[in-house]
Parts: structure tokens; C-alpha cells; sequence
């Protein structure tokens, strides 16, 4: 059990060769190298930044998951703590040490990898022990945590067996007994779970969810998958390009989304985004869209006003199953959209429609809706849509970030 401290941490890995360097200061002498491309990693004359900047407490015992897409930098910085990837510059303390130059295995850390790291010669009990041996523990200390991290993961009837013979979860869960073994004071986790199927998934997760709770320490779990980050972690971490965008337990994240990355990243179906004109009529503040005015909620009347916000354009965000269909004889504010593409998705039907030049996605409950719709739209149909005042998030065209936060 250990907190975990990133100060400043900056992870920068060096170009590959000399013509390498001088195609990059050419660059840099047009001030090309220092452009960020969308989804791309900075490049400078030292290299190729793949960490910017890092900083973050993580508590004893709390569970943190480190999310965003592909090589945004997340593994990376796992890969840091665990001490298989050199920091370039800052600080890393464990449980209050400084461990930037500590080899691997004197930080007292366990990883379980995405490929699951099994010696296939070994039966299970040896994988599960092989650790311990090399540590020199008594046999009879070894065996008692063998047993109990197999009984603690149900996997006490494979313990004979060869990784050949058991299933992708099975597997994964000795690679987190092996782990749960050496009673680590840190346990990092490097997309467990990307292997499995759908349903499998879902199981190791409540699994997970369980071993947390029956053991108690710190965990660092890197994921690309939403559901995992928000199901798993006291605290998310959402990254892009290298930079943290945002800090924050899964609600916080999700409610109040701090930038428009965010916003889009957390929350599936994707939040709709509305080009709009936010006004400010009568001290009262409306959000055009497409030529209609909507009112805005209490809530965002008063943020907005504390901040003292400007009439201007803004980027509207309003998630898919805030958006609500309505009639097209209601005098309350609406838009029409043309349906592309109905999705079944059990009890919720998610229209994929097109108002003007904006696509937006609906998420609508199928026992809401008449007998004629309630089992889909037809491409071409034309719906109605609104939404709640106060459910909106209100973005610069700029910055991107929430204007009133």
C-alpha cells in the first residue's frame, strides 16, 4: 500500500537517426516541428514527446485508471512508474521515495500486461510462484499465497495445469494472481482486458471490482475502453497527445467535462456537438441554433451570469439521451431532422439523423414511442427533437473549454 506522486514527469523519446535529426531541424527552422497534428504526438529537435508535463497524486489504496485513445501516452507513463521506461525529466516518488533511478524490481510494484506474460512450460502454481522463488521466500510461505491468491481469483483447479489449457480469462487471472503474490505496494495494469471477448470482459471486471476490494492497495490501470475507466476507477485520468485533459471521479467527468475532448470522449453514444450563438436577450441568455432561439435552464442562467459571459458563438454539446422527440405541432422550441440510419439496441432505438449540415445521434427509448416507431425509423423520415434547458454544455469556438467552469 503506497501513494503514488508524479511531479512534472516528461517522457521524450530521442530521434532514431543523424538524417533523422537534420530532416527535424529543418523543420524546426519553419517552425513546422512544433505544430501539433490532430492525434499526433509533438515532435522537436530532442525527439518525439510522448508525456508532457505530467502531474498527479495518487492516494493509498485509491484505483486509478489512466484513459484515452491510442497512443496518447497512457502506457507510456505506466510503463514510467513501473521503471521499464526511463524518465526524461521530473519526478516519481513511491510511497514517499524518489525512485526515478530504482531498478524495476526494488520498487516494489506488480504489472499485469496486456498479453498476459505466462511462462507456457510452467503449470499455474509455478507461474504463481516463480516470483517468490527468486525473492528466496520459504517453500511453505509460497505455498500458503499460491493458495490463497487462487482461492481468491477461483482458479484453485488449474492450479496443475499448462497456460495451454486454459481460456484467455483464466489465463488473465493467473497473471493476476502471479501479481496478487507478491503483495505489492503498487499494482499497475496495462489493458488486461483487451484481449477477451465482450462477455469475458464484463466478468473479469466485476472481478477486478472484487479483488480490490479484498485486497487492499493501490491501483494504476491503463485502459482505451470508457466503460472499464468509468466502472473501475475512483478517479479518471483522460489523456490526449501525450497531455492530461482532465482529472476527475467518473461522475465529475461525465457531468461537467472540462473541455470539448473530453465532452466527446466520455459517454457513449458521443455527445452531439451544435455549432450555435449564445444571446443574451432581457438579462436572460438563449442558445441559437440553426435560426432557434432555446431558453436556457436556471442553472446555466446563473453560472453564466456569475462569470459575466459575452453574447457570441459557442459550441452546444447535449448528449444523445438528453435529446428528447417531440411532435411537430408543439409551439415549444424544437429542430427537424432527417433520419439516416436506425439502430436497435434492445430497449433504446439510437437514430443517426442530420440536421442541416450537422449530424446528431438520438438515443430514444423504444416504450416511449408509438406503435408505428417502436421497433424503428425509416431512412428519410423526419423527426422533431428538443431538449432541457439545463442539460446543455456550453464550449468556446475557440479554446474548446466548458466558457463558465
Amino acid at each position: 500500500m503506497a501513494n503514488v506522486v508524479l511531479k512534472n514527469v516528461q517522457k521524450i523519446y530521442p530521434h532514431g537517426s543523424r538524417e533523422n535529426k537534420k530532416e527535424q531541424k529543418k523543420k524546426a527552422k519553419s517552425g513546422a516541428v512544433q505544430e501539433q497534428q490532430k492525434n499526433q504526438p509533438v515532435v522537436t529537435q530532442d525527439g518525439v514527446i510522448a508525456v508532457h508535463d505530467f502531474n498527479l497524486e495518487i492516494a493509498d489504496n485509491e484505483f486509478i485508471v489512466l484513459v484515452g485513445p491510442s497512443g496518447c501516452g497512457k502506457s507510456t507513463t505506466l510503463r514510467m512508474i513501473a521503471g521499464l521506461e526511463e524518465i526524461t525529466s521530473g519526478e516519481l516518488y513511491i510511497d514517499g521515495r524518489l525512485v526515478n533511478d530504482v531498478a524495476p524490481k526494488d520498487r516494489d510494484i506488480a504489472m499485469v500486461f496486456q498479453s498476459y506474460a505466462l511462462y507456457p512450460h510452467m503449470t499455474v502454481y509455478k507461474n504463481m510462484a516463480f516470483g517468490l522463488e527468486l525473492r528466496k521466500e520459504k517453500p511453505e510461505i509460497i505455498d500458503q499465497k499460491v493458495r490463497e491468491a487462487a482461492e481468491i481469483l477461483d482458479i484453485t483447479h488449474y492450479l496443475d495445469r499448462l497456460p495451454k489449457a486454459l481460456s484467455g480469462g483464466q489465463r488473465q487471472r493467473v497473471a493476476i494472481g502471479r501479481a496478487i503474490v507478491r503483495d505489492p505496494k503498487v499494482f499497475l495494469m496495462d489493458e488486461p482486458l483487451s484481449n477477451l471477448d465482450a462477455k469475458l470482459r464484463n466478468q473479469m471486471r466485476a472481478e477486478i471490482i472484487k479483488l480490490r476490494q479484498r485486497i487492499k492497495t493501490t491501483f494504476v490501470y491503463v485502459t482505451h475502453d470508457q466503460t472499464e475507466a468509468m466502472t473501475l476507477g475512483d478517479r479518471i485520468v483522460i489523456m490526449k497527445d501525450g497531455f492530461i485533459m482532465q482529472v476527475g471521479t467518473p461522475q465529475e467527468v461525465f457531468d461537467r467535462p472540462e473541455n470539448l475532448f473530453v465532452a466527446a470522449f466520455i459517454g457513449s453514444p458521443q455527445m452531439n456537438f451544435f455549432p450555435a450563438e449564445l444571446v443574451l436577450e432581457d438579462g436572460k441568455y438563449l442558445a441559437r441554433i440553426s435560426g432557434v432561439d432555446f431558453p436556457l435552464g436556471a442553472d446555466l442562467q446563473s453560472g453564466l451570469s456569475q462569470k459575466k459571459v459575452q453574447a457570441g458563438p459557442i459550441i452546444l454539446g447535449i448528449r444523445p439521451e438528453h435529446l428528447t422527440l417531440c411532435d411537430s405541432a408543439t409551439t415549444e422550441p424544437h429542430l427537424k431532422a432527417t433520419v439516416e440510419v436506425c439502430e436497435m439496441m434492445g430497449s433504446t432505438l439510437h437514430l443517426h439523423a442530420k440536421v442541416a449540415q450537422n449530424e446528431v445521434v438520438l438515443a430514444v427509448n423504444s416504450v416511449d414511442l408509438p406503435p408505428e416507431h417502436r421497433y424503428g425509423f425509416k431512412p428519410g423520415e423526419e423527426v422533431n427533437f428538443s431538449f432541457n434547458g439545463n442539460l446543455p454544455h456550453l464550449f468556446g469556438p475557440d479554446e474548446q473549454n466548458l466558457i463558465y467552469a
